[in-house]
């Protein structure tokens, strides 16, 4: 079955090269940066919610 990734529209260039793409397989989240898409992270739903909910609340706006 062929890996379905998605990326944010907000991605920051024309050609949607600047953005991390997300997918689901297996009961695992899958991420990658859609410019170097040959490393994948694999991590649970769990997990990326923890980082979504302290993104959402600026833990990491120093990094941006």
């Amino acid at each position: 079955m062929e890996i379905q990734w998605r990326k944010s529209s907000k991605s920051s260039n024309a050609e949607g090269s600047d953005c991390l793409e997300l997918a689901e397989q297996g009961g695992e989240i899958l991420m990658r940066e859609s410019d170097n898409p040959d490393i994948v992270i694999r991590t649970t739903r769990a997990k990326l919610r923890a980082f979504l909910g302290g993104a959402k609340e600026g833990e990491f706006d120093d990094l941006a």
